[in-house]
């Protein structure tokens, strides 16, 4: 095979690679998991404890929230990184020379909203198993068998 022959099927693979993304990229934004629908749905707290609040109903409503919260961060982060490697896709198409600055700057404002997440992700896991060592030395739930006579 000729260098040019293998550079032209390369670039015919970074098309149907591209159009793949494109297609990805369209899926997740007319789904149920597209950033804004995931953060439409919320549930109160009364919804799992009615107008009576208990406790174990607090506790799982802020599960929810802390997992809700996650999920929505999840896909937006999930759409940026396809929106990165679909520039990065057309960028390499013609080896970074026929990407637009708009389009240029934008790779880079993706790349820095995923390092700050990436960041902000870490800062948070260690503030929770902090919350959880902190946790551990206080309290029992109320249906935790060494709690005595329990429910």
């Amino acid at each position: 095979m000729l260098p040019a022959e293998g550079l032209k099927i390369g670039l015919e693979a970074l098309g149907t690679f591209k159009k793949r993304v494109d297609t990805v990229l369209s899926t997740l934004e007319g789904s149920p998991a597209s950033p804004q629908k995931i953060a439409a749905h919320a549930l109160s707290e009364a919804s799992f404890s009615g107008a009576g609040g208990f406790a174990e109903a607090k506790g799982l409503h802020s599960q929810y929230e802390r997992v809700h919260e996650r999920l929505t961060t999840l896909s937006k982060h999930l759409g940026l990184q396809i929106e990165a490697m679909q520039i990065a896709v057309m960028g390499a198409d013609g080896n970074f020379s026929n990407l637009e600055e708009e389009q240029r700057q934008r790779f880079h404002e993706i790349g820095t909203e995923i390092r700050r997440q990436q960041k902000e992700a870490a800062r948070e896991k260690r503030a929770e198993a902090e919350a959880a060592k902190d946790g551990q030395a206080g309290s029992q739930r109320s249906d935790d068998d060494q709690g005595g006579d329990g429910y």
